[in-house]
């Protein structure tokens, strides 16, 4: 376990693909750990031998979520996913998406939320072309990233995360 380079990660998936394993590959920016996150990790792996997870470096996470995100610098994200049980391994990107990322590593599972439409998911039609799949997870009701945020600053005061 633990963070991987792209290359050392190619080699690893195609290793393991060689093996008839099943790999898994999700991302996000994983900003604020919460249950959502584990739920959705926990499907991840359940439907895969080895789940590997893209995670977007921190200035990643500042062109997708602004100049106050993110609020855990990508090494204690990285070491806080990497603690997860249903986590094998972490790549860090700092592309806006994990598009190259996902061509390069090639999973046979593709997984994101279901608050994504398949045609809307990074990456899918890449997955779909060399005979992977595509999952979407049932989402935990109000448990997303900027909800709890929000969730914060109405109880301690603030403005609000869009």
């Amino acid at each position: 376990m633990g963070v991987l380079e792209l290359q050392a990660a190619r080699e690893k998936v195609a290793t393991l693909q060689a093996r008839g394993k099943q790999v898994a590959f999700t991302n996000g920016c994983f900003d604020l750990l919460h249950c959502g996150h584990l739920h959705l990790l926990k499907e991840d792996k359940a439907r895969a031998d080895y789940l590997l997870v893209g995670l977007n470096s921190d200035s990643s996470v500042r062109r997708l979520k602004g100049n106050k995100r993110p609020l855990l610098p990508e090494q204690e994200r990285a070491e806080l996913l990497d603690a997860l049980e249903p986590v094998d391994d972490l790549v860090i990107f700092s592309e806006s998406t994990p598009l190259r990322l996902i061509e390069e590593i090639k999973p046979d599972l593709l997984v994101k939320g279901a608050d994504y439409q398949v045609d809307d998911i990074v990456g899918a039609s890449s997955v779909q072309a060399s005979g992977g799949r595509v999952y979407r997870v049932k989402l935990k009701e109000n448990s997303g990233t900027t909800e709890l945020i929000n969730k914060i600053i109405r109880l301690y005061g603030g403005e609000e995360d869009g």
